[in-house]
């Protein structure tokens, strides 16, 4: 696996990238047409609230999981799907986030995710 930043999450590793200003949260995962299995991108806020993602421009059906911050699960958008049209519906947390992560649609269910489990981060480069 490449070097990196990688989280950790229900005995699985995945590698991240960060959004960790405006701007690249603001571009997620925006017009890209796949992403590998054990990738996702890690968006890091820098205060805990409620958070609300919209899929516009994503290309990809992602799941998109909310953690507070002390890293547990919050909530989880599972089989969130792309939007191609003008208005794009919005997928909010179930409560303050700071931490969220979105990878392949199907992870969450193939990790068997609840309401807080612990997401581990490794973001030394």
């Amino acid at each position: 696996m490449a070097q990196g930043p990688y989280v950790e999450f229900n005995n699985e590793r995945f590698g991240v990238e960060l959004a960790d200003t405006d701007e690249k949260r603001t571009l997620g995962l925006m017009f890209r047409d796949s992403m590998p299995d054990d990738q996702g991108m890690l968006f890091i806020f820098p205060g805990e609230t409620r958070r609300s993602f919209w899929m516009k421009n994503t290309r990809i059906p992602l799941d998109i999981f909310y953690f507070d911050s002390n890293l547990a699960l919050v909530s989880v958008s599972e089989n969130t799907p792309p939007c191609r049209t003008r208005r794009c519906p919005s997928y909010p947390s179930d409560g303050p986030a700071k931490y969220v992560l979105e990878l392949n649609a199907g992870k969450a269910a193939e990790l068997g995710v609840k309401a807080g489990d612990v997401l581990e981060l490794h973001l030394d480069r």
